[in-house]
């Protein structure tokens, strides 16, 4: 278990991402996924308002609706539930009366009286940062969010956000949830070392680099394939890409594990909460297992030398 940030949410090392929720996993895949999760040890569920707008007739809220479906079923004790506004389509940006309006509508979805933590999915150049800082706080002192977060934000526009926070007398946020993973690693200049100086714990998306980190897209040619994430870990098969598959197949084997878990693994040893998500029943054990396997010193140097051309 870890402490997210400074505030007194402890949780498994790792958040199950609900971006495929009603989109590559349909309602019952769902609660089976979480419902594995859970009986796994897994308590942290990582969401957003616009999931998933993207898919044609669909127009936000779709996993959101389902694991609140899936709280009112099962009930479960100790589940912590982030969510994100600012790219549903109804509430775009982070003035002041999107963010309230955005978080009412999660609740309504979601059937929960408070979201435990509440992201800013992504900066807002339209609207002054001050006003963003405040509506989160408002929030919390609502008692509709229990802590604020930052999502896509640069090391000092979160820099800025505490600043503010801490001038207002509001509620700082506790993460920070940037794209990173072994083939993605420039997080690791300034965003990274930006959150270790403010507190914030780094919950990672894309943690398996749109699915090419599970070793299982190792061609450019994605011709039957039938993931939907296929094109997009394809631009990772380079020779660079290939060399890190080299690397973590090393690593899983040393440990008898996949190298889904192996990726995983090296994001928890950089202090990392990673977020995956998993379409399918059988591909939990694997992010279960991710979340609890310990790399060793010169496993994560010889992971860091492999994956060098990505922190450039």
């Amino acid at each position: 278990m870890t402490d997210l940030g400074t505030s007194n949410l402890n949780v498994f090392p790792l958040s199950l991402g609900g971006n495929v929720f009603g989109w590559t996993a349909d309602r019952d895949t769902s609660f089976a996924v979480l419902d594995a999760f859970v009986a796994a040890g897994g308590d942290f569920i990582d969401t957003a308002d616009v999931y998933s707008a993207w898919v044609p007739g669909h127009s936000g809220g779709e996993s959101e609706t389902i694991i609140g479906e899936w709280i009112a079923s099962r009930k479960p004790e100790g589940v912590v539930v982030a969510t994100k506004v600012s790219k549903h389509p109804d509430f775009p940006g982070l003035s002041a009366s999107n963010v309230r309006a955005g978080a009412e509508a999660s609740l309504k979805r979601l059937g929960v009286d408070t979201i435990d933590v509440y992201y800013a999915h992504a900066e807002d150049e339209n609207t002054p940062l001050e006003e963003t800082v405040e509506a989160f706080g408002a929030l919390v002192a609502d008692g509709l969010i229990r802590y604020p977060a930052i999502s896509n934000f640069s090391a000092e526009n979160a820099r800025e956000w505490i600043r503010i926070a801490r001038e207002k007398g509001v509620a700082e946020p506790i993460a920070t949830q940037p794209a990173y993973n072994l083939v993605d690693r420039a997080v690791e200049r300034d965003v990274v070392p930006a959150a270790q100086e403010l507190g914030l714990t780094v919950v990672p998306y894309f943690a398996l680099a749109s699915g090419f980190l599970t070793g299982k897209y190792r061609s450019t040619d994605t011709a039957g394939q039938s993931s939907p994430r296929a094109g997009a870990a394809a631009k990772y098969v380079t020779a660079d890409g290939l060399a890190v598959l080299d690397a973590l197949d090393e690593v899983a084997d040393a440990h008898g594990v996949s190298s889904a878990s192996a990726a995983l693994g090296w994001l928890r040893a950089k202090g990392a909460v990673p977020i995956a998500s998993a379409s399918r029943v059988d591909q939990v054990d694997s992010l279960i297992a991710g979340a609890t396997l310990e790399l060793t010193a010169d496993e994560v140097a010889a992971l860091d030398d492999a994956s060098a051309p990505f922190a450039v």
